[in-house]
């Protein structure tokens, strides 16, 4: 069986697809291809966080029917299927089956039942067992958690992933001593709120009482692995302990993700975010001061509903304090389920897309600073390419950034020093020194 699956949206929807690939190989022993005409099924794993994507999916799904071979089957999973549930058979009856973003298990069950729906956000899938796949560029990532427990007034996720569930430990463990035997140099730790983990466990099993900092402390642990990143914590469990453990321990690598959303109060909460600009701020400074060479990224939502001249000037302010090496930023989108959408006086397009321009203008700004500032620094950086256009190896610095450098041969997976003589706003290019 030949399969080709694409993916939309964040990490967890990459490791979903990851999962249901190494079931099908398992099971049916598949292989993926990159060519639509060829493959025997083809699988869209969808997000439901934005509007575009879910616009964007019943467009691929008619340019995937069109083009597909005799036979072929086509299925659609993720968020956007747990939300739409049959209603995508309805709108597309040549889809074969709709598996939800808590069902990616039943991915064998549902291959050979046409019209199938498994979207049951109450479904546990914690204790699930999935077959490993090689390591790719010796980087692997692990859920840690499935769901999520937060209200955010403009999310829709815990509509479509349901509650948050911690995966036991044993088998985080379990798992990322296989991928380290299997070439993994570095984990990402993946789930909705990584620094919440330990909140709940599955209710069919013993657990340990264990936080995250705790799991941290333990995954370093394990022999051979050298760097350990996760995404995405919640600014909210940010604690001194947490930060300590972040800033002392070597095999936490030095880049982290802030979801800031805005930097008004007011605007906070009304998203039900659960801390203050002050909070945040502190936080930020608190990271700083304990790990200087970290780089901290984040999210901000402009145009969310009643946000005045003043509260996006309270984002542009923090922005302004915080200096993120790394912004993802969007105008905001009313979304199905979530509280957000019935607000009043929600923001004009014109007034939106203006706003997100600004925030961007600023923010390059502050990344051509950044950038300025790298240069003829040493840094640490793992090799796990080669680019021959410019004959350059690739691999990234703990804190994340790129790094193109030339020098001596060396194996793909080792960590060497690099001293930056050219530093852009997404990139460094540098010699390796030793």
């Amino acid at each position: 069986m030949k399969v080709y699956i694409e993916t939309f949206g964040c990490a967890m929807n990459h490791k979903d697809s990851e999962n249901i690939l190494a079931k099908l190989k398992a099971d049916r022993e598949a292989v993926q291809t990159d060519k639509i005409t060829e493959a025997d099924l083809i699988i869209i794993n969808t997000c439901s966080v934005r509007e575009k994507p879910i616009q964007k999916l019943f467009s691929e799904l008619g340019s995937f029917n069109a083009i597909k071979k005799s036979g072929a089957k086509i299925g659609v999973a993720g968020c956007t299927a747990s939300h739409l549930g049959r209603e995508i058979i309805q709108k597309a009856p040549y889809v074969n089956f709709v598996l939800g973003a808590r069902n990616i298990s039943k991915i064998i069950s549902v291959l050979d039942k046409k019209g199938a729906v498994e979207i049951d956000i109450e479904n546990d899938e914690s204790l699930e067992l999935y077959p490993s796949l090689p390591v790719s560029n010796f980087r692997k990532s692990i859920n840690i958690s499935i769901g999520c427990d937060k209200q955010c007034s403009f999310c829709i996720v815990p509509f479509t992933r349901g509650e948050e569930i911690s995966i036991p430990t044993d088998l985080i463990i379990s798992e990322t001593q296989k991928a380290v035997e299997n070439g993994a140099k570095e984990v990402l730790l993946l789930g909705q709120n990584v620094n919440n983990y330990g909140r709940r466990f599955s209710s069919l099993t013993p657990h340990r009482d264990i936080n995250f900092t705790g799991l941290l402390k333990e995954i370093s642990n394990i022999s051979g692995l050298e760097r350990i990143r996760f995404t995405s914590p919640h600014p909210l469990h940010m604690d001194n302990k947490f930060i300590e453990e972040f800033a002392t321990n070597p095999k936490i690598a030095k880049g982290i993700h802030m979801p800031l959303q805005s930097g008004s109060n007011k605007i906070l909460k009304m998203m039900k975010r659960g801390y203050t600009r002050e909070w945040f701020i502190d936080r930020v400074e608190r990271i700083r001061r304990a790990v200087p060479e970290v780089a901290i990224s984040t999210d901000i939502i402009v145009g969310f509903p009643d946000e005045s001249d003043s509260d996006f000037n309270d984002t542009l302010e923090l922005l302004n304090i915080a200096k993120f090496e790394q912004l993802f930023s969007f105008k905001y989108s009313p979304r199905p389920l979530t509280e957000a959408k019935d607000f009043k006086n929600q923001i004009a397009d014109d007034i939106a897309s203006e706003r997100l321009i600004r925030l961007q203008a600023i923010h390059q700004k502050i990344m051509e600073d950044l950038a300025i500032n790298r240069k003829n620094k040493i840094y640490s950086v793992l090799f796990d390419s080669f680019d021959s256009e410019s004959n350059c190896l690739i691999g990234r610095t703990s804190s994340g950034l790129l790094v193109k450098a030339k020098g001596e041969k060396i194996n793909f997976g080792e960590i060497r020093n690099v001293k930056i003589i050219e530093s852009m706003r997404t990139q460094m290019k540098g010699q390796i020194i030793f």
